[in-house]
């Protein structure tokens, strides 16, 4: 059975804004469009980097009008999981998020949201957009090693995230204006990132768009055919990790772009004396001991750290870590502090140094 979840009154335009609560009745025309997802022509991709198929969803937000497809649809269908896509009508429309969607890991082992590529989810600059989080007890425990368990697995497809923010809110490290994942598994692919925000300053927390930690079996998080910033006014900012953050988490990015996004901390990790600490990984921030970035296929322009790594900031503590590079074009990524010297905006703290393999790095 398939579970329809939708309420409002209809209204009509080329790009709708749907809103909940007193300003439910109010609907705004989407003033810009966002840039398209990924790049295309990269590289073949993997299995794991294929949509999941969504034919025969278990839960339908929305019934056909953009106004059905509300902030409170999306949590309640959130909430109870399985596959779930939207039905807004023929023509794209901005859904303002008035809650944060929460996973309640018990739902389900298999969630993913599909928003067929004419969805966007604001935070209005006020909230996160989406949280996942296995060791949150509010979300319930569903084992004992709530830090490494293989469930649920949330696949992200075929959405916009943007004005997500996360600011003050320092649960779990803080982080993750638009999204932020704790354990089980997670994908991301054909979506778009743009102007989401997390704390400006502090030494370790980081990811605007995204912000993953405790992956089952240290197995990586996958992005394909996804698209962070774009453009200089829909760049993703934070203290660290201006796009994407994780500690001890693997990566394997495919077929994305990255550009002009920020790192705008300042005072580096461990802050320097007098400093708040921040400003590393313009794009990338990625710190823990053994862990593994992938990034194949993809553009990384125009990115700015005040720190390390316009780019990419990777530390391996145990310098265990290793970074491939590959069939990639980084460019134009200042860092304002500190870089891996013969790597123009790349911080590299690993086992051996990147392995980079027909990509073109300069400043």
């Amino acid at each position: 059975m398939v579970a329809a979840v939708g309420l409002g009154t209809a209204v009509a335009h080329a790009a709708i804004s749907c809103i909940d609560g007193p300003a439910r009745s109010r609907a705004v025309a989407v003033r810009e469009t966002p840039p398209p997802p990924g790049n295309p022509g990269g590289v073949p991709l993997p299995q794991e980097a294929v949509p999941a198929d969504t034919s025969h969803p278990d839960r339908v937000i929305g019934n056909g009008t953009p106004a059905s497809c509300t902030s409170r649809a999306v949590v309640e269908a959130v909430a109870a999981g399985g596959v779930i896509v939207f039905d807004c009508g023929p023509e794209p429309v901005t859904i303002v998020m008035t809650e944060t969607a929460k996973v309640v890991n018990d739902s389900s082992r298999v969630i993913v949201l599909d928003g067929g590529g004419k969805v966007t989810l604001s935070g209005d600059g006020r909230r996160r957009i989406l949280y996942m989080n296995t060791c949150d007890p509010a979300q319930v425990w569903t084992t004992s090693h709530c830090q490494n368990q293989d469930h649920p697995q949330l696949t992200i497809q075929g959405l916009h995230f943007t004005r997500g923010n996360s600011t003050g809110d320092h649960y779990e490290g803080g982080g993750g204006g638009a999204v932020f994942v704790r354990g089980g598994r997670l994908r991301v692919l054909d979506s778009v990132f743009s102007a989401n925000r997390c704390d400006s300053t502090g030494p370790d927390l980081g990811g605007a768009a995204l912000r993953v930690l405790s992956q089952h079996e240290g197995q990586p998080v996958v992005v394909a055919n996804s698209t962070f910033g774009g453009r200089p006014n829909l760049g993703n900012v934070c203290s660290n990790g201006g796009a994407i953050s994780s500690i001890g988490v693997s990566w394997r990015i495919y077929n994305s772009v990255f550009a002009h996004n920020g790192a705008i901390g300042s005072g580096a990790n461990p802050a320097r004396s007098g400093t708040p600490g921040g400003g590393s990984g313009g794009a990338v921030y990625l710190d823990g001991n053994r862990f593994t970035l992938e990034l194949a296929g993809s553009v990384v322009t125009d990115n700015t750290a005040n720190e390390g790594g316009g780019a990419i900031f990777f530390v391996s503590n145990d310098r265990t870590g290793e970074l491939f590079i590959r069939s990639s074009t980084l460019e134009r990524n200042p860092s304002r502090g500190f870089e891996t010297r013969g790597y123009p905006g790349i911080f590299f703290l690993g086992r051996g140094t990147p392995h980079v393999e027909s990509s073109t790095i300069r400043p």
